[in-house]
């Protein structure tokens, strides 16, 4: 059929339109593009482009209670490599060899890599300066030294098992790095270029570089001071009993703030994998339970005086060395007994039978209400992890027995944070806090606090006035019984010893204990809670014997350092010859005395080593009115006066 001149002319008039119509969407769409969405695709494409060389973060500082770094960053520099921009990647490899102390293959392997960017770890990352400066002086083609950090514990092994440890990539692995690991680690940096597709370096490309924001400090409720008193201490009882293990806990017992913790063994923070994984992994005093012996016992007693079950100086108990209940024999640790006392010198004596009876009179129902009340048979919630909860009898399951072995601390579990905790709150008033080591996050760039952790109560367990009672009733637990190695002269000490024979297998182990003491101070107004407990001890296995002289010592130095004023009205020492006790007299003022009179009046008080020539005594130390056990050494400075004081 033959198409007309017309109908050709029409058809090449409508593709014409239509190509006019389609050149005229091409250039409104290219006007689009450039015009209105030409910086965001050229910035996708530049995203596509661009490779980073990342800057870490400085990790955030962790300091005491006092603002002194317990952990901090130091800048390491790590080498990296970018493999497409590698020129010769056999040389390089074998220069780097000598640097990095690495083998050449392995070097090799990483560098022609099919990635954009390549870490040359593990003795490429966090070199020394020194390397990093002979790395940038061979300007080597695709190798880069980049900022990394490594972590410093500038006291070694102080507070290990609070302050955790992190790993090769700066990421808490244990302890408060492990717990805050989110607030202390910054955001990172980078240095950014443009590269093709096969990671080479675009020609007139500009760098760009981000900073890293750091991440906050965090400031611990813990003193370096004390725990290094602490510490100190509980070498010296490894060194002394050889225990398998030895657990330490200080504590204001006004707030819940962890003054120090630590256990040995312990480890060095910065090499952690040079110690056994239970050594490290294990945070004893929240970990650790075990049955907490007599030291339980203040439990039991504070129960009592909050029912009115007991009058501590009116109400008595006979004791025969030991108690029959439901048909077992439940014995006191004095063979014999301690025959008739008032239940303030069953507190004293830590009296078993005497705490029966005590258990008997509340009731089961009753002393496991306060059992869980004092916070026992669940978490504290410190923050820290690894926290155990102890092991408590289904109080529906108690029968005479576990009320009465349960009244005197056998036969439950706990962990030394819940017995301190929970004597804490006995002690203060009657409140319960939760234990923390948390106290302050703080900005790194303005060293503002941005954050306060405020101490949390968690519940009122006793009133005031029983709080009162039980501190004057564990202050004489320390004056006249079990606990009298912690006494110290001029300040006013409470406390419980606790000797717990080890269960193993359902079976109690006849020659390993962990013996304990717990402790404070003044007892009038405490400021410091110590716990210590010794986990079989090799020599003598009793509190009174090896923990109290451990805390009584803790106590001594930590109140000084804090600046607590000795008190002048405190119990008076109950003096037992047969028991090594030494009575404690004041040391008078020598000065302007002859030696003739000093021995003539002093007669065997004290031991006089003199210093000096003369006849007259010009100085002495100490000074006159302290208080110090008779027979103690008093030195003296001795002159020839001349009539006038010339």
């Amino acid at each position: 059929m033959k198409v007309s001149e017309a109908a050709i002319r029409r058809r090449l008039v409508v593709m014409l339109t239509a190509g006019i119509f389609v050149f005229l969407a091409l250039i409104a769409r290219l006007a689009w593009v450039q015009l209105w969405r030409g910086e965001e695709l050229a910035a996708r494409a530049e995203d596509t482009w661009r490779r980073n060389i990342p800057f870490a973060a400085k990790r955030g500082d962790i300091l005491d209670r006092s603002g002194v770094r317990l952990a901090y960053d130091v800048s390491t520099p790590t080498v990296m490599a970018i493999p497409a921009q590698v020129e010769d990647a056999a040389g390089t490899a074998a220069a780097l060899s000598r640097i990095l102390d690495m083998g050449e293959e392995q070097l090799l392997k990483l560098l022609t890599k099919r990635q954009l960017v390549v870490r040359l770890q593990p003795q490429g990352r966090k070199i020394s300066p020194e390397k990093a400066d002979e790395i940038e002086k061979l300007n080597l083609p695709g190798i880069y030294v980049a900022e990394d950090h490594k972590r410093h514990y500038p006291f070694g092994s102080l507070a290990a098992h609070v302050l955790g440890f992190t790993g090769i990539d700066s990421q808490g692995l244990a302890g408060v790095e492990l717990k805050y690991d989110a607030k202390l680690t910054g955001i990172s940096g980078h240095v950014s270029f443009l590269a093709d597709a096969r990671g080479r370096r675009m020609p007139g490309s500009v760098d760009r570089y981000a900073a890293p924001r750091d991440g906050l400090h965090l400031m611990l409720t813990i003193d370096r001071h004390i725990q290094a008193i602490m510490e100190r201490e509980m070498d010296q009882a490894v060194l002394q009993y050889q225990p398998k293990h030895v657990i330490g806990i200080a504590m204001d017992p006004d707030s819940g703030e962890i003054l120090a913790m630590a256990a040995r063994p312990t480890f060095d923070p910065a090499n952690y994998r040079a110690y056994d994984a239970e050594i490290y992994n294990r945070n004893l005093p929240i970990w650790m339970t075990y049955e907490p012996g007599s030291t339980f016992k203040i439990i039991t007693l504070a129960a009592a005086l909050e029912e009115g079950k007991v009058d501590l100086h009116h109400d008595h108990f006979y004791d025969k060395g030991s108690i029959e209940v439901a048909g077992a024999t439940l014995r006191c640790w004095k063979k014999g007994g301690h025959g008739s006392q008032t239940f303030l010198q069953v507190a004293e004596n830590s009296c078993n039978p005497g705490f029966v009876v005590l258990g008997q009179r509340l009731g089961k129902e009753k002393l496991f209400e306060y059992i869980d009340k004092f916070g026992f048979g669940r978490k504290t919630g410190i923050d820290l992890t690894g926290e155990a909860t102890g092991i408590l009898f289904d109080v529906e399951k108690v029968g005479p027995v576990e009320l009465a072995t349960t009244a005197f601390g056998q036969g439950v579990s706990v962990t030394p944070i819940q017995q301190a905790a929970a004597v804490a709150a006995a002690i203060n008033g009657g409140v319960l806090y939760r234990p923390h080591v948390a106290k302050a996050w703080i900005h790194p760039e303005t060293g503002e606090v941005v954050e306060r952790i405020e101490p949390e109560p968690v519940r009122r367990v006793i009133s005031e006035e029983t709080s009162r009672k039980l501190r004057e009733a564990l202050e004489s637990v320390v004056a006249n019984g079990t606990g009298r190695n912690a006494y110290i002269d001029g300040f006013r000490v409470g406390g419980k010893t606790g000797t717990a024979q080890k269960a193993s297998g359902g079976r109690y182990l006849a020659d390993e204990h962990i013996v304990s003491f717990i402790g404070f101070a003044p007892a009038d107004d405490p400021r410091i809670l110590v716990y210590i407990a010794v986990d079989d001890p090799q020599t003598i296995q009793f509190g009174g014997l090896v923990a109290a002289p451990i805390v009584r010592n803790i106590l001594d130095e930590a109140l000084r350092y804090l600046e607590v004023e000795p008190r002048r009205e405190q119990l008076e020492k109950r003096v037992r010859p047969e028991l090594g006790d030494v009575p404690y007299v004041e040391v008078p003022d020598l000065t302007g005395m002859t030696v003739g009179d000093i021995l003539r009046d002093l007669g065997s008080d004290f031991r006089i080593v003199k210093a000096g020539q003369g006849k007259t005594v010009i100085r002495q130390a100490p000074k006159p009115g302290i208080r110090m056990p008779k027979g103690s050494e008093i030195r003296i400075y001795l002159a020839d006066v001349k009539p006038g004081g010339e």
